[in-house]
């Protein structure tokens, strides 16, 4: 099933995001662990595609599996960063011949070995450009793209980074999902902004239940992401004290969550990171509000 058509359904709903083995012998351990996500019954999964190696088999390993023995509609991460394109189209037919119909188009992170390298000669510097090749191929394919409530951290400003979402959206993106936030409010006014400037599909909010203080930091690099005072003196409070955080930084995320329902969202993503018990801590937190 498309993303796009399970977000016709106004029913609440909520989905999670895994991501695939760096190594073969890591396979089986991730597999169980997307397994007991998918038994949550989830809306949908998506499989992220880590840099270099073997993952795009893996992403499309889970996702096939998640998709065929548990019925979870999945999706299937792409990035083309310093790729050539025989490489992404050959990619691009691998999703196919595993019946995957759903992509999240990415450009990536730059290999650090890279960031200093011209990139102009590169057959792919940014997302959009994925996209209009997906689009090209011919595959009946769901596309989705990334965005950020708190702007890309390469772009200038905010205008420069809608400006460059629009395009990514023109050349096809069925449906956006935003980078990690942890103030509501800040994508309220994304939604706005965006939607005044013309980008008109649906988004879908990616919330990510701190459960670590060593995650604090990561998250701040990945997205630049704001912290609010009343999150970080959760942090300060609990972060010496690993369940403690853990529960703490569930309570924070479903109450995002509960915020972003009651005000008219009715589909979140989670970056759940492969952790079972924490997917399932939180449909229990809000098994009344979806009816599971």
């Amino acid at each position: 099933m498309k993303i796009t058509d399970l977000l016709k359904d106004e029913t609440l709903s909520i989905s999670f995001e895994v991501f695939p083995p760096k190594t073969e012998s890591g396979y089986e351990s991730v597999k169980h662990a997307t397994e007991e996500i998918a038994r949550l019954h989830p809306s949908f999964m998506s499989v992220t595609y880590g840099a270099g190696g073997g993952t795009s088999k893996y992403t499309l390993d889970i996702a096939k599996n998640i998709k065929e023995r548990y019925g979870v509609p999945s999706i299937a991460h792409l990035t083309c960063v310093s790729s050539t394109k025989q490489t992404v189209r050959d990619r691009i037919n691998d999703i196919k011949e595993a019946g995957i119909q759903n992509v999240m188009a990415l450009r990536g992170d730059i290999p650090k070995d890279l960031c200093d390298a011209d990139r102009s000669e590169w057959d792919y510097r940014h997302a959009s450009e994925l996209v209009a090749e997906l689009k090209a191929a011919g595959a009946d394919l769901c596309i989705g793209g990334a965005c950020y409530p708190e702007i890309h951290p390469e772009s200038l400003d905010r205008r420069e980074d809608i400006k460059f979402l629009k395009e990514k959206v023109d050349a096809g993106c069925d449906f956006l999902t935003t980078q990690m936030f942890f103030d509501n409010n800040l994508l309220y006014s994304f939604l706005y902004k965006i939607r005044e400037f013309g980008i008109t599909v649906p988004v879908i909010p990616g919330v990510m239940p701190i459960t670590n203080a060593n995650q604090v930091d990561r998250a701040k690099t990945l997205s630049g992401s704001f912290m609010p005072e009343r999150f970080k003196s959760i942090v300060d409070k609990f972060g010496s004290d690993p369940d403690a955080m853990k529960q703490a930084g569930i309570a924070y995320a479903t109450d995002q969550i509960i915020d972003l329902y009651a005000n008219g969202i009715t589909h979140v993503h989670v970056y759940s990171m492969n952790k079972p018990d924490v997917a399932e801590r939180i449909m229990n937190n809000l098994s009344d509000i979806l009816g599971k």
